[in-house]
Formats: structure tokens, sequence, C-alpha cells
């Protein structure tokens, strides 16, 4: 049986709730017969990775898929590239706050995913859910986890594919934002997460799709 880690983060900020993991821990356990295993991971840079690497390390999976928040977007992010790169605009959970400096000293300068992002991407769409890849995680804990899995796939589990997706806030979220904050069901959030699973399990080589036209090329 195939095996799937999917990670979601805790909250941080001024937020009492993360859509990350609150839509990790809602899939089912088990999608096209492959097991789900859903961690929650820490806030926190290198700790939050740390974390993903036990876990991996334990269940050995043949995917991984960490998950995180990103405010203000309308849909799903899929993500194609992390940086070698920290530069925290807040303190993660334990007080932590980079600026310019690297995550892995001496390691390359980024890493793209091996997930098939524009499958997922197709799959997403066509069950009418916005989503689209996105060329940076940030420089906060969402990028630095991503990287720092890259970089473990990269040097330690070359048959592993892994990678990052970003999700909105939640409806509750956004009410003493400013207004059109954008935000998203966890129901929907979740649904999302199933899809872009689901094309992972069906497709180990990306697909030739134009995510502007949707469109096989």
């Amino acid at each position: 049986m195939m095996k799937v880690l999917i990670t979601g983060f805790d909250p941080f900020g001024q937020d009492t709730i993360n859509p990350a993991f609150q839509a990790v821990k809602n899939l089912p356990d088990a999608i096209n017969d492959a097991q789900i295993i859903k961690v929650e991971i820490p806030t926190v840079f290198a700790n939050g990775a740390k974390i993903v690497k036990e876990h991996i390390d334990k269940h050995h999976p043949d995917i991984v898929i960490c998950v995180g928040q990103a405010g203000g977007y309308a849909g799903i992010a899929l993500e194609k590239v992390a940086i070698n790169f920290a530069e925290a605009r807040i303190a993660d959970n334990e007080g932590n706050q980079p600026s310019d400096t690297s995550i892995i000293k001496d390691a390359p300068a980024a890493y793209f995913t091996n997930l098939p992002l524009k499958a997922m991407l197709q799959n997403i769409r066509q069950h009418k859910l916005p989503a689209f890849i996105s060329y940076s995680a940030g420089t906060f804990v969402c990028n630095d986890v991503m990287y720092r899995l890259l970089h473990d796939i990269n040097t330690q589990y070359p048959h592993i594919r892994g990678g990052f997706i970003h999700v909105p806030f939640l409806p509750q979220q956004v009410i003493d934002r400013p207004n059109n904050t954008a935000s998203m069901s966890q129901e929907n959030i979740t649904q999302a997460l199933y899809y872009a699973i689901e094309a992972c399990l069906n497709n180990e080589q990306d697909i030739s799709y134009n995510s502007n036209t949707g469109a096989l090329n």
C-alpha cells in the first residue's frame, strides 16, 4: 500500500485556528487505496521540518505534502519552488525571527518540487474549486519546511515525491480583517487537498496542461 504523509501547521500569530491542519485532519484515512498519514507540525523554524523528517523515517511514505496558511489568497496555491532564504516578518511560535539568512548553509539556492503540479491543478479545477501554481512560497516557516523537505528528498530520499500547498483563510478568520479579505470554507479546502492527493497518486509523471487556458497542451 502506498503511503501519503500530509502535514498542517498549528495556529500562529493572532489566529487561534489554522486552516491547514483543520483541513488535513478532515481528510479520509485512505485515498485510492493509499494510506493517508495526518500530522500537525509547529509553526517554528527548523522544528517544523524536523517533525516532518521524523515522520518520514517512521512511516516511510511515498509522497509528502506539507500544507500551510497563506492569508489573503482566494484559492489553493500549489508551490513550485522553495528558496534557501529566511526573512521573517513576524516571530514564529517560539519567538524566532530570522532575517536575511540561509536556511541551510552551503546548500543550493532553491529546489523545485517533484510533485505533478499541473495534474493536481487540473484535478482541483475540474471539481470546481479555485487553484493556481505559485512560484513563491514566501520566506517564513512554510518556505523553511518546504526547502528542508526538498533538501532531504534530494540528499536522502530520492524515491519520495514531495512539496507544499498553501491554503486560504477560513471565513471566521477574516471577520476582523479588512473588507474583501479572501477566504474559503474548511470543507472546500479539504476537498481541494483530496483532489491534489488523488492527482499525485494517479500521475507519477506530470501532465502537459496550460494553467492559463485550462487545456491540455
